[in-house]
């Protein structure tokens, strides 16, 4: 069913009335003139079968059902004039907060297919993704893992295996052929999640004696020392696989870990169906789902 509605011109006349407690005021605000406002009040009236205004001479007064109707009319024009001064700002800015890893590796070099890049303004920022969206100045945020936090929606973004990586000049000086050659590199372990003992395991090596190499707090600073020819990280194939495509990093052998959910898209439930925000989760999940990296079940909402 529709919505029944007085006409706008009363709500206007009606209202600057009420607020000024003058039909002369009003007309002045609106450019119109008192006779004008007048006969938009009365039709307001008729429209609500109902008297907002009392009229004694060249003063009035507000009836109680005037009084009320015009303090709520108020505040919707206020938001309403709020939202069309938002509308009229182009492009519109959407904060996005992520992992410099995640932001420099996957995001940013798919943005140009981004369909609303010409309506929003997207500002990447990145650091610790921070799920407090009081304090984090961000509309969206990628965060590691699928870690659910109170009043918000999160999406699961990526599943990813894992394999070693290394630099072309690395791998060419050491002559690396078999899983059981890494022994003699540095590796670089994970603080969190650190899975070498997993992978040497799915290479028919348990319990092997794992060279020792330094321990980074997350596998983007261990993919970027790979990177530089440092050592050889535990990668996961949904982050490097555009790295790998253009040579900078290679691959080494077919062995895999599990794939394991990695990361997340998260934002305030209050503001999940935000016209902006619900266009960007989507076609976050459409590339994940046209590289093959989304999990299985990719909406999840945290209660």
């Amino acid at each position: 069913m529709g919505r029944k509605l007085p006409p706008f011109a009363a709500v206007r006349a009606f209202e600057a009335t009420a607020r000024h407690l003058s039909v002369k005021a009003a007309a002045e605000e609106l450019c119109l003139t008192p006779s004008a406002i007048s006969h938009q009040i009365r039709a307001l009236e008729g429209f609500l079968d109902t008297q907002l205004i009392d009229r004694a001479g060249n003063r009035i007064a507000l009836t109680l059902t005037g009084e009320n109707y015009a303090g709520k009319l108020s505040h919707l024009l206020d938001a309403f004039h709020q939202d069309t001064e938002s509308a009229r700002e182009a492009p519109r800015t959407l904060r996005v907060l992520s992992t410099p890893g995640f932001a420099a590796r996957w995001l940013v070099p798919r943005l140009a297919r981004f369909d609303h890049a010409r309506d929003l303004r997207l500002r990447v920022s990145n650091g610790a993704p921070s799920l407090d969206f009081a304090t984090n100045d961000a509309d969206v945020v990628i965060q590691w893992s699928d870690r659910p936090g109170p009043d918000l929606v999160v999406d699961p973004l990526m599943a990813s295996a894992r394999y070693p990586v290394i630099s072309p000049a690395l791998r060419a000086r050491w002559k690396i052929r078999r899983p059981q050659d890494l022994r003699r590199l540095t590796l670089f372990y994970d603080e969190t999640d650190d899975a070498w003992p997993d992978w040497f395991a799915a290479a028919g090596l348990a319990g092997t004696d794992l060279p020792p190499g330094p321990t980074f707090p997350n596998c983007e600073l261990s993919t970027t020392m790979a990177e530089q020819g440092q050592g050889v990280a535990l990668a996961y194939d949904a982050v490097v696989r555009d790295t790998v495509a253009a040579g900078r990093l290679q691959r080494l052998f077919d062995v895999t870990t599990p794939a394991r959910a990695i990361y997340a898209i998260a934002c305030p439930r209050s503001r999940a169906e935000d016209p902006a925000i619900a266009a960007f989760r989507q076609w976050l999940q459409a590339e994940a789902a046209a590289e093959g990296v989304l999990p299985a079940h990719p909406s999840q909402a945290a209660e």
